[in-house]
C-alpha cells in the first residue's frame, strides 16, 4: 500500500511527466538554482529559521536555495503554490503543523489536499510553545497557576497572537487538562499581546518560544513551562509542562516538502542532504537563539507524523471553537 502522503498514482504520473529525473539523475539534484516556498512574511521567526537552512544548503551543494515569502489566509496561498508547482525538485517549502494538520479543520475548504498534494521529504525544525505570566501575578510555578485559576475562575485571561494557531491550541489543551478557565482574549500577533501582557491587560500568554524569548531572559515576564515533552535547550531552567501534566505534548513542527511526484529515489537524497545541513552546529546554534531544534527525521517518520497530528488537531479546532473567519 502507498504511503498516504506518496500516492502510488502520483508518483507513476511524475514519472512519465519529468523523465529527466529518472536514473541517476535523481542522485545529482540539485544541478539549478532551487526555490524554497516559506509561507510566513520576512522577519519572523519561520523566515529566519528557514532562511538559516537555506544558506547552509547552498554551502553544502554548491547551488543557491532562494526563499520566496508566499504569505496570505494562515499558510494556505503558500501551501498552493508548492502543491501546484512542477514536481521537479526544483520548487520545495515549508510544511508543517500550520497547513499540513490544522488547516484541514479550520478552513472549510482548502485549495490543496494535505495527503493527496505533496512529497514530504524530512524534518527540520521543531519550536514549543510557553506558558508565560505577568510578573505581579502571585504565581511562580504551573501547580500555583492551575491552583490560582481553580480558586477564582474566569477572572484571569489569556492571549496569543491568533486562534487556531498552535498557541491557542496549547492554551485549550492546558485548560482541558487541568479543568480550569480562562478566558480568551486574540490579538493580530504575539507582540501586541507581549505588550499587553507586560503591561498588566492580560495575564497570562501561550506563544511560539521564539517570539517572547528575550523578555524572559530580561527577567520582562516569567516563563512556567514550555509546552514540549522535554526541556528546551534554549531555556533550560524552564520546566516542560509535562513534568506537571504527563503526557502533554504540543508543539509547533515544520519540515520540507515539495509538489507530489517526486521518485522516492530522489526524496530520499533530498533528505539525505537536508539531515547533513540539519546537524551543522552553526544552524544549530541559529535555531537554538529563536527557540527552535533540529527536527532529523527521514520522510516516512514525518509522514506518518503528520498523518497523526491531524486527528488531534482537529479535536483541538472543534474544542477552542476556532474558525478562519
Amino acid at each position: 500500500m502507498p504511503h498516504p502522503f506518496l500516492p502510488r498514482r502520483a508518483l507513476i504520473a511524475a514519472g512519465l511527466a519529468v523523465p529527466s529525473l529518472a536514473r541517476g539523475q535523481a542522485e545529482d539534484w540539485p544541478r539549478q538554482t532551487v526555490r524554497y516556498i516559506n509561507l510566513y512574511a520576512p522577519g519572523g521567526a519561520n523566515d529566519i529559521l528557514s532562511r538559516a537552512w537555506c544558506q547552509t544548503m547552498t554551502q553544502i551543494t554548491g547551488q543557491q536555495f532562494v526563499v520566496e515569502n508566499r504569505t496570505g489566509a494562515g499558510g494556505t496561498v503558500g501551501s498552493d503554490a508548492i502543491a501546484k508547482s512542477r514536481p521537479d525538485g526544483y520548487t520545495l517549502g515549508l510544511g508543517g503543523v500550520a497547513n499540513l494538520a490544522i488547516a484541514p479543520s479550520l478552513f472549510p475548504s482548502l485549495p490543496y489536499d494535505p495527503s493527496r498534494d505533496y512529497s514530504l521529504i524530512s524534518g527540520l525544525y521543531r519550536q514549543p510553545n510557553i506558558l508565560i505570566v505577568n510578573n505581579d501575578l502571585p504565581v511562580r510555578s504551573v501547580p500555583e497557576l492551575i491552583a490560582l485559576l481553580k480558586a477564582q475562575a474566569g477572572r484571569y485571561h489569556y492571549a496569543t497572537g491568533g486562534a487556531g494557531t498552535t498557541p491557542h491550541l496549547s492554551a485549550e489543551l492546558f485548560k482541558m487538562t487541568t479543568g480550569t478557565d480562562m478566558p480568551f482574549v486574540q490579538y493580530r500577533g504575539g507582540a501586541p499581546a507581549l505588550v499587553d501582557l507586560m503591561a498588566g491587560q492580560v495575564q497570562v500568554i501561550f506563544d511560539n518560544l521564539a517570539g517572547p524569548i528575550g523578555a524572559v531572559r530580561d527577567g520582562k515576564v516569567r516563563a512556567l513551562a514550555v509546552t514540549s515533552p522535554e526541556r528546551s535547550p534554549s531555556l533550560p531552567d524552564v520546566p516542560a509542562l509535562a513534568e506537571f501534566l504527563p503526557g502533554f505534548d504540543l508543539t509547533s513542527w515544520n519540515g520540507l516538502i515539495a509538489p507530489a511526484g517526486l521518485p522516492p529515489r530522489m526524496i530520499r537524497h533530498m533528505a539525505e542532504l537536508a539531515h547533513r545541513a540539519l546537524t551543522s552546529s552553526e544552524l544549530a546554534k541559529t535555531y537554538a537563539d529563536n527557540g527552535a531544534t533540529p527536527w532529523v527525521v527521514g520522510p516516512e517518520d514525518y509522514a506518518a507524523y503528520a498523518h497523526a497530528q491531524e486527528p488531534l488537531m482537529r479535536r483541538l479546532v472543534q474544542l477552542s471553537g476556532a474558525s478562519a473567519g
